[in-house]
């Protein structure tokens, strides 16, 4: 599974029908939407799909045609996205209607053209699921236990200081999972 870090479009124009698409994160989706509405009061449908990861790990995905034919324009945008593989992500296509119309058959292929070719323009990153852990270790083995989470690409999310060091760890599984075999005898998994 891939996912994107920051917004990207691309213009298909077909008939004189202009189809600009926004493949955005999911978190901004809503606000994006809303955003482009206001910029584009004379555009006709604006067409959305998306997939992104619950906090069960399940994948949600929804889609709308926004008012073009059933079928033609949301669920064609959300092949693309589950066929690319991509989470927690939205794509949003702007359409103006350019006075010829297209069909049930060209308005699909217009819609995944136009999807495809953000996805193309687009950098992927790959996703891991993370998890948070808890450890505990003496104050001598502090540099050791920092120079590790760096080596290992782990997030040193919190660090508490007691009669001992307690940090709060955010990784891949395997990342942890490297780290606490190395560091087996340093540190104690806290509750």
């Amino acid at each position: 599974m891939q996912y994107i870090n920051k917004t990207y479009t691309n213009t298909l124009e077909v008939k004189q029908s202009k189809f600009i698409a926004y493949l955005i994160s999911f978190t901004d989706f809503k606000k994006t939407l809303n955003l482009l509405k206001q910029e584009h009061p004379k555009a006709r449908h604006f067409v959305v799909a998306y997939r992104y990861l619950n906090e069960f790990n399940q994948i949600v995905e929804h889609s709308s045609d926004d008012g073009e034919p059933k079928g033609t324009s949301g669920k064609p945008s959300l092949f693309v996205l589950q066929g690319s593989d991509i989470i927690n992500s939205a794509v949003i296509i702007v359409r103006y209607f350019g006075g010829t119309k297209l069909g049930t058959g060209g308005l699909v292929r217009a819609y995944s053209d136009a999807v495809n070719l953000v996805v193309e323009k687009a950098e992927f990153f790959e996703y891991k699921e993370e998890k948070e852990i808890k450890i505990y270790f003496e104050y001598s083995n502090i540099r050791i236990v920092e120079y590790d989470c760096l080596a290992f690409d782990i997030t040193i999310v919190e660090k508490t200081f007691d009669v001992g060091a307690i940090y709060k760890l955010k990784a891949s599984r395997e990342s942890i999972e490297r780290l606490l075999n190395k560091l087996d005898r340093l540190v104690k998994l806290v509750e």
